[in-house]
Formats: structure tokens, C-alpha cells, sequence
């Protein structure tokens, strides 16, 4: 049997049951760095879209640190939209500064943001040999992989992204280092405005975007 746990995420405690993506040390540390420059930007008022949420651990830091923030939580499975909404309640986070939606990417979301983070599934397929069994038991497969190539959901996601962001609106999203120039062909059809980061491994890990 799989058991639920807990574990902290920056300076937050998540709650991991079963069939849940377990957030990584790759995506605290681009999260981290989404906190550190909201901070020197002091928005007044900032919508959020943490996409494709599972555990709520992106958007839960941002609203524990960032006032003012108020985030929308969106994810195709329904034992991490149940995560997240344990997620609020375990850190505090206020009923009227988030939202918790079932959604097919964009499917049901309604309105535009100034910022939108997402962790997509982006595991290829074909690379299923890398992943380690303990975390195949552990964690859903749709949370896990992108299709063939790893990419099914990140272009899903990058075609749309324009229609629920506000001018200036920013996107940060996670990638695996191999797929950086097959998501730059991509990016460019849709935005003038993006740059790539490495994480604190120094490998090519996420990506800013910025609706011109």
C-alpha cells in the first residue's frame, strides 16, 4: 500500500496523498526565484493561475508570500484538486484569496491573469525506462508523462496561453533540459518575449514568458 506524507516545500508544508505528483527540489528552486522578483516588483493587486496544480505547492508559496496575490488552482484530476484544497486549508491560505477549478488545460478557465505557473507533465514516454519504479507506484502516470515526445501537454498549454493572459502578463513554466529547442520553435509562434533559466543543477529547467 501506498501511504499518504508530508513534506515542505519552501516555507510551506504540503500534504502528498497517493497518485499525487511530489513536488521536486528543481521546481522550488524556479518558485523561489518567481517569489524573489514579485517581491522587488510590489503589484498592488496580481491575479494567479497555478496550472496543472497537482499538490498546490507552486501557487500556496506564492500567496503565503506575496500580498495581495490572489490564485486560481487548475488540474485535470480529481486527487489533486482534492490535494490542493487540503494544501489551503494546511497553510491558511484565505477561502476569498483562492480558487480551486477541474480543467482540461484551459477548458474551464473564464478569465485573464497577470501571471500563470505551470508544472505540465513532461516526461517523454519513450524515456519511461528512466523513471525509477518507486515513483511509478507512488505517482499518477498522467501527472508524470507528456506523451511520445513530452511535449503533449506544454504545446496544449503554450497555444492557448495567450488568450488568458493580461498585457505584460507573465508565464513561468517547467521543462526537461532536453526539450529547451523544440519548446523555443514553439514559443516562437506565439510570443516575442521569452528567456530560458537553468536550475540549481545548471540544467535548462524553466522558462519566463511576457505578453507583449
Amino acid at each position: 500500500m501506498v501511504k499518504s506524507r508530508f513534506r515542505k516545500f519552501l516555507n510551506i508544508k504540503i500534504f502528498i496523498p497517493p497518485l499525487v505528483f511530489q513536488p521536486r527540489e528543481e521546481t522550488e528552486f524556479w518558485t523561489k526565484k518567481v517569489i524573489q522578483e514579485l517581491k522587488k516588483e510590489r503589484p498592488k493587486k496580481i491575479f494567479c493561475l497555478d496550472l496543472f496544480c497537482g499538490t498546490g505547492c507552486i501557487g500556496i508559496s506564492l500567496a503565503k508570500n506575496i500580498k495581495n496575490l490572489f490564485c486560481d488552482f487548475g488540474d485535470i484530476e480529481k486527487n489533486a484538486l482534492l490535494a490542493t484544497k487540503i494544501n489551503l486549508e494546511l497553510n491558511k491560505i484565505e477561502r476569498n484569496q483562492a480558487r480551486v477549478v477541474e480543467t482540461n488545460v484551459f477548458s474551464n478557465i473564464k478569465r485573464k491573469y497577470h501571471l500563470v505557473v505551470a508544472n505540465p507533465p513532461y516526461i517523454a514516454e519513450d524515456r519511461t525506462f528512466e523513471v525509477q519504479k518507486e515513483v511509478l507506484k507512488k505517482e499518477s502516470f498522467l501527472a508524470l508523462f507528456g506523451g511520445k515526445d513530452g511535449l503533449f501537454w506544454i504545446k496544449k498549454f503554450l497555444k492557448e496561453m495567450k488568450n488568458f493572459l493580461t498585457k505584460n502578463g507573465k508565464v513561468y513554466f517547467e521543462f526537461d533540459p532536453y526539450q529547451k529547442i523544440k519548446i523555443e520553435r514553439i514559443l516562437k509562434k506565439y510570443f516575442k518575449k521569452f528567456k530560458f533559466f537553468k536550475d540549481q543543477f545548471k540544467k535548462w529547467r524553466f522558462c519566463k514568458i511576457v505578453n507583449l
